[in-house]
């Protein structure tokens, strides 16, 4: 496996967007995975709906604030990670007014799905309940909710979310994401990092273990408290999941700049390279050395990270780099629809990779995704995600936009929570 900077592997030098509609025949292919049943129970702005789509995909038209983006949030929570808007559990409970008196009432919530796979069918269904097990928590909106996942596979209770991760991925796009490369670093690492728990299912699991054990580290260095003996353990481990983090996502990187390269897609490429530590340690010397290193680096900023209250150093600084490949430009100096596109190509190149590693492909969530592409692109997009063979849920406030997929999905309207198929 070969990682050389910018991953040039040749190929035109025209510029993108003067390029031709990629001339191919576009087949349709059903999903072989896909959600066919979709109940949601005090759920943001739902009390309770069923929605029992296709194997297509599926679109949610109307008015802003009607409750789209709300389906795609619950669909993002069958996979691990806190869904596509990253917020507080407990947030996520439907608030209503208690008919007694004006205390505010805040429920539990659950997000149950029946999966289709090529194996059968599978169901799975996550939420989080008050501390007392009634669903509902009064007077403190707050008070009594606990904010971690209860998790069910097939009616058993499992460890946690990631196990979600072993039988489907799932992948979103969202406005707030329009922002990501001229924003902070931490916005596309959780996006790198999504993308490698598509190749790699044990990368979440790393990740959290990295990140707990830093905490523990953190906390023990802040306090005067830990023997010298102790920290050694804990740099330990944070060198060995560490490094786990940091090989995965080289090696998604590979993968990935490799199937933007070999696309025929009308959207541009990019050229992919993490910067961090361990990254770059990782592209010339052994693993096993890189951890050696990385202890040693820890033991070393002890005094440092204990006056900053955080470590310094490892995979949790790393930062995606994206580059407008045939423009040899940086992505954040690219137009906004240049940026746009970029983040769609590398989507859908993650989807391929996705449908070959995993062997099914992701299920693809698109908010608001079509809303600046003119006809072109939108027609490529969704002839790429009709190849794809991914169940896809699309967004958006205009039904005409979505009209070149008539016959490849199946069409919902939304309005003030009620759903209605069209």
């Amino acid at each position: 496996m070969a990682h050389d900077g910018y991953h040039d592997h040749g190929g035109s030098s025209s510029m993108v967007f003067d390029r031709q509609e990629p001339q191919f025949e576009v087949k349709l292919k059903t999903a072989d995975l896909y959600v066919g049943r979709l109940h949601l129970t005090d759920f943001r702005s739902y009390t309770h709906m069923t929605i029992e789509p296709e194997a297509n995909s599926v679109v949610l038209t109307g008015p802003n604030g009607a409750g789209k983006t709300n389906i795609l949030e619950a669909l993002s929570f069958l996979s691990s990670g806190r869904g596509l808007r990253s917020c507080k559990l407990s947030d996520i409970s439907r608030l209503e007014k208690d008919s007694g008196n004006s205390n505010m009432l805040r429920r539990g919530w659950s997000v149950a799905a029946r999966l289709e796979t090529p194996d059968g069918t599978v169901t799975m269904g996550t939420g989080i309940t008050t501390s007392d097990g009634s669903g509902v928590s009064d007077c403190d909106p707050d008070a009594g909710i606990r904010d971690r996942r209860v998790v069910r596979i097939d009616g058993e209770m499992v460890s946690g979310p990631a196990a979600f991760d072993d039988i489907l991925q799932v992948s979103w796009l969202t406005p707030q994401m329009d922002r990501l490369f001229i924003e902070a670093p931490s916005g596309r690492r959780r996006f790198l990092d999504r993308i490698v728990a598509n190749f790699h299912s044990s990368h979440s699991r790393e990740v959290n273990a990295y990140e707990r054990v830093m905490r523990e580290r953190n906390r023990l260095l802040f306090e005067g408290s830990g023997d010298a003996t102790w920290l050694d353990a804990l740099e330990g481990r944070m060198a060995e999941h560490g490094v786990a983090v940091a090989a995965a996502r080289l090696d998604a990187i590979d993968l990935l700049s490799h199937a933007i390269e070999e696309t025929t897609s009308s959207f541009p490429r990019a050229a992919l390279m993490v910067e961090g530590l361990l990254e770059e340690r990782l592209l010339n010397n052994p693993a096993l050395a890189v951890e050696d290193d990385y202890r040693n680096i820890l033991k070393a900023s002890r005094k440092e990270d204990c006056r900053s209250g955080r470590a310094n150093y490892g995979p949790h600084k790393s930062d995606l780099l994206v580059v407008h490949k045939d423009k040899t430009m940086p992505a954040e100096l690219c137009s906004t629809g240049e940026q746009k596109a970029l983040l769609i190509g590398i989507t859908l190149a993650s989807a391929r990779v996705t449908a070959t590693s995993f062997g099914a492909a992701p299920i693809l969530l698109l908010d608001e995704v079509v809303a600046h592409l003119d006809k072109k692109r939108r027609m490529s997009l969704f002839d790429e995600l009709s190849a794809l063979g991914s169940q896809t849920w699309l967004t958006g406030t205009d039904r005409l936009l979505f009209e070149e997929l008539s016959g490849r999905a199946c069409y919902y309207s939304v309005e003030n929570s009620i759903i209605t198929e069209e």
